[in-house]
């Protein structure tokens, strides 16, 4: 339930900065509205092939680029070298 609630209330976050940011620039609400319930669905699409993408690189593979192993000394993330 915990993960329905934060991704409910990730998406209404997604779509109010979405609005707000297009709303302030062109003070078009219907253009802000109608770029604040595209955007979050092309990146929907754009975050499935990034994933896929991401998937073809192991981790071993990044050390190369300079990261050590993921979780390295607690910190739960790639540190850099």
């Amino acid at each position: 339930m915990r993960d329905i609630l934060k991704t409910l209330s990730y998406g209404s976050l997604h779509f109010s900065v979405g609005f707000g940011v297009v709303y302030l620039l062109t003070g078009e609400v219907a253009l802000a509205a109608g770029v604040a319930l595209i955007e979050p669905a092309v990146n929907t699409v754009v975050f499935y092939f990034h994933e896929k993408a991401w998937a073809r690189f192991p981790a071993r593979a990044l050390k190369g680029l300079g990261f050590r192993r993921l979780g390295h000394r607690g910190q739960g993330g790639a540190q850099p070298a």
